[in-house]
């Protein structure tokens, strides 16, 4: 039973579901994928004199809760940047640690490292790797130019800018490239409530996920993947 808000989709031979919270599920291993949570983002930001909503931190491990329960999910795999620095596990308020704490206790969990967390206290439940493999699919932070293998990833927080009816809006979604041999990788939006977004189209992401033969954005659109071209290899 595909969970309310997911679409599902095909990717490396598995069916996946792509949700409007930015989650990706994977049915078969009963696993939730999220990439870029940036925990404690406005508190660094406000040690630096940027004063920014304080409630970042509570609203995505609440979102983040609430993707569990919908799905179901055993287990969560965070791919990165899980924390927005080193220290930012040390910042979280006792709410905060409390929902933490009994998430990891709960469910099969597993942090990926990324850049801005390569140092993940072990204080909280789970297993830290810098990188996994699950059904001939590596799940890492940054997606690995040249790799001609599938993978899963974050770490550049793509957004797709559309005109909908005369307005400009833009969306946290999912970038997946295909090779010319039909290896599939993709790039998941930011989960965090403080991420900002890079376009989809940007050159960087498309760089990352060469070789490719056709790169494209995927959004949820109730119980379907809406997908809008991005690049496409010369004839």
């Amino acid at each position: 039973m595909v969970p309310a808000m997911f679409a599902p989709f095909p990717f490396a031979g598995h069916e996946m579901l792509l949700g409007p919270a930015r989650a990706l599920y994977w049915p078969a291993e009963r696993a939730l994928l999220v990439a870029d949570l940036h925990l404690e983002k406005a508190s660094w930001f406000a040690a630096r004199g940027q004063m920014l909503p304080p409630y970042d931190s509570r609203d995505t491990l609440e979102r983040l809760a609430d993707a569990v329960r919908v799905t179901g999910a055993r287990r969560v795999i965070t791919l990165g940047d899980n924390f927005h620095d080193d220290a930012g596990a040390l910042r979280l308020d006792a709410h905060c640690t409390g929902m933490l704490e009994a998430l990891t206790r709960a469910l099969d969990w597993v942090w990926i490292t990324g850049n801005h967390d390569e140092q993940l206290p072990m204080g909280f439940g789970g297993t830290i790797l810098s990188e996994l493999q699950v059904g001939g699919i590596t799940l890492r932070h940054e997606a690995r130019a040249g790799e001609t293998a599938p993978e899963l990833s974050g770490h550049y927080h793509p957004k797709l800018r559309v005109n909908v009816r005369n307005r400009h809006i833009a969306r946290p979604c999912a970038v997946m490239g295909r090779s010319a041999t039909g290896a599939e990788r993709m790039i998941l939006p930011a989960f965090g409530t403080l991420t900002g977004g890079m376009d989809a189209g940007a050159p960087e992401i498309l760089s990352a996920l060469q070789p490719a033969q056709r790169i494209e954005a995927l959004m949820p659109a109730r119980d379907r993947i809406a997908r809008f071209p991005l690049w496409q290899a010369a004839a």
